[in-house]
């Protein structure tokens, strides 16, 4: 007899998965990790397996969910399935047997269906619920690397995976000055790309195509090969998934070589993907209501920890959002110590049932980012703050598409006083020393604050300021030297330190060049504004509509009163334009990366955070470095130059 606990617990992990399905493949939201999931995923496939009962709705038997948007859907010519997965090696092997096949990156993404007939690019449609897709072979055109035409005349189906890379993922992230509207990850930010209605919204986000799999090409041999097929491909102009050639000989060996070989990669990937490489034998073996028989994706294994979550820190920000974040017993992942991590929002809190003194398992996300894996204990017990931490306003909980946040209500609240004046103050704005949120909340109690140019006039408040814990004569000096020195600035420093949403500091840069003059600036329409090579719709929605309020046109023209806006120099106009920088290792020349960034934007070029094939150069005064950015331009062949090389090749002058 089947134990009702198993039974009641396959129900529930039934009712979790599909709800966070939905919530991706049809609103692209993310309600926990992947990490989450597969265990949870996991778990279900062992009950069902136990209790031999399988639910109709289950995950397991269901390739996906119904697409909700405005794009118009179509039903795929063949089921679009999922992969069945081992993270054993050995289980690779055994699946393998005598075979060779072919192993590759499994590409994190959203997987389209391309369709071609006379040689042109006839038809996009999504994955959508494996079923039925949406259309969107407006948004494919644009796509950074899909051919429009192709040599190949009869009808070619294929699919493959959409992404941005990580380089463009930081890239579109710096223009968002606010931390809580910054995008996830590539993945999210490619499916909202991928879906766009506005198709110059997608030509902006630089989505990569990369083929996966050849579904029909009529009347061309392949000799029962997908390797071949793979290769005709590349004949086409697509760009192929990476792969290599393996046998049970020499498969642990090439998984250990993407395993390394991951660290490296600007393209998101959470795994891996063996196919048979003989397409009639894979074919012959059919499939399963679910998976596919001829291919197996093998996930990687995160490292992890267990901890013991002490604290519920929750975080305001300027936009009123109030995040929940983990503060635990300090653990080392991947090389670095870790005590905290972000939980996100409430929904993903209470999936995991939170409690003080719980025991968790924390990993990294792409090696990179803290994320809580599982809740051992579950005990559930954090309580909601129905006051604001910062200011004690009532807070109110939002639900956008199924996922909750909460959120101060106070208008007034003073964090997002805070952090507004912590941006404005910050190096990459008008870089006043000596004004640390702490501080500025202080000043701001004190009603010492209240807009941007009151920072000029602190003096008025001389004794008061002195007289303060952590003050005295000394602090305010060189506090009120480094207000007088911010006055000297520019035009694109003062309007990203505004905090306009979205809108970076290479934006408003792009943003002065094109408008010249301060009158042009507040008074600029949308379409002028999205002509601006680099401003898409979303930037000139929000900066239009900041300077339509009065009282912040005001405001601002008080504060460049007490300015001196100074022309930012052209030292030799123009001459990096159309190449593409990537920073790394200790800086002789500049203060700090920041400065040289400024400097080669100032010239026309760009700056990256990561080496790709469209590097240009990537500056580093040790070559000999073992960085990943060295070992990955010299892998793309891309040139590393030193601090003095560079100086050298842009012309400029006046640096030490």
């Amino acid at each position: 007899m089947n134990s009702q606990s198993d039974l009641k617990r396959i129900k529930e992990l039934v009712e979790i998965l599909n709800k966070a399905g939905r919530a991706y493949y049809s609103k692209g939201v993310e309600e926990m990790s992947n990490f989450e999931y597969d265990a949870l995923y996991d778990e279900l496939v062992q009950l069902e397996k136990k209790t031999g009962c399988v639910l109709s709705d289950s995950p397991t038997v269901n390739v996906g969910y119904e697409v909700l948007s405005e794009l118009p859907k179509e039903r795929h010519e063949s089921p679009m399935l999922s992969l069945d997965k081992t993270k054993s090696v050995d289980d690779l092997i055994s699946w393998l047997g005598e075979q060779k096949a072919l192993l590759s990156w499994k590409l994190d993404g959203l997987t389209i269906v391309l369709t071609y007939d006379n040689g042109e690019l006839q038809k996009a449609v999504t994955r959508g619920n494996g079923e039925v897709g949406e259309i969107i072979t407006n948004n494919a055109r644009v796509f950074k690397n899909i051919p429009v035409t192709i040599p190949f005349k009869e009808k070619l189906v294929l699919r493959g995976e959409a992404l941005i890379t990580y380089s463009d993922f930081e890239k579109i992230n710096e223009k968002i000055p606010e931390a809580d509207a910054k995008y996830k990850n590539p993945r999210n930010l490619c499916s909202g790309s991928v879906r766009q209605l506005n198709n110059k919204i997608t030509k902006e986000r630089n989505v990569n195509f990369f083929a996966f799999n050849l579904v029909s090409a009529e009347n061309v041999d392949f000799k029962n090969s997908r390797k071949e097929q793979f290769e005709w491909l590349k004949t086409q102009g697509f760009d192929v998934v990476e792969y290599k050639e393996v046998t049970k000989d020499n498969l642990a060996d090439t998984v250990a070589w993407f395993e390394k070989a991951i660290t490296t990669n600007d393209f998101p990937s959470d795994g891996l993907v063996i196919l048979y490489d003989d397409i009639a034998y894979g074919d012959s073996l059919g499939r399963t209501a679910k998976f596919p028989r001829n291919s197996l994706a093998f996930k990687w294994t995160d490292e992890t920890a267990n901890t013991v979550l002490r604290q519920i820190e929750w975080s305001a920000s300027r936009t009123g959002l109030i995040n929940p974040v983990a503060i635990f017993d300090t653990v080392e992942l991947e090389g670095t110590r870790v005590s905290r991590a972000s939980v996100h929002n409430i929904s993903i809190m209470e999936s995991l049932k939170l409690g003080i003194g719980d025991t968790i398992q924390v990993f990294k996300a792409n090696m990179i980012i803290p994320q809580i894996a599982s809740n051992l204990t579950q005990s559930g017990n954090i309580d909601i703050p129905k006051k604001c931490p910062v200011c004690g306003g009532d807070t109110q909980i939002k639900e956008i598409n199924e996922v909750k946040t909460l959120y101060c209500t106070n208008p007034d609240c003073q964090a997002k006083h805070v952090k507004s004046f912590a941006h404005f103050v910050s190096r990459d704005a008008m870089n006043i020393d000596g004004l640390s949120e702490a501080t500025l909340e202080k000043f701001i109690q004190k009603g010492f604050l209240k807009k941007f140019k009151d920072l000029y006039h602190l003096d008025r408040y001389s004794d008061d300021i002195i007289d303060m814990d952590g003050f005295g004569q000394k602090s305010y000096d060189n506090l009120i030297a480094s207000c007088n020195r911010s006055k000297n600035t520019t035009l694109p420093k003062v309007i990203y330190g505004l905090g306009i949403a979205n809108v970076g500091l290479s934006n408003a840069k792009m943003i002065v060049r094109q408008l010249k003059t301060v009158e042009n600036i507040i008074n600029c329409q949308r379409q002028e504004l999205e002509s601006i090579d680099g401003v898409g719709s979303v930037i000139a929605d929000t900066f239009v509509t900041y300077f339509e309020n009065e009282n912040n046109k005001k405001a601002f023209l008080e504060l460049l009163e007490e300015l001196n806006i100074e022309q930012e120099e052209s030292q030799s106009a123009n001459t990096l334009e159309g190449k593409i920088f990537v920073i790394t290792g200790s800086l002789n020349h500049f203060d700090n990366r920041g400065q040289l960034k400024e400097l080669i934007e100032s010239l026309g070029g760009k700056v990256t955070g990561s080496v790709t094939s469209k590097t240009s150069y990537l500056i580093n005064n040790d070559s000999e470095s073992s960085s990943s950015k060295n070992k990955n331009a010299k892998k793309l062949n891309v040139p590393i130059i030193t601090e003095d090389e560079f100086i050298e090749m842009s012309g400029i002058k006046g640096v030490k």
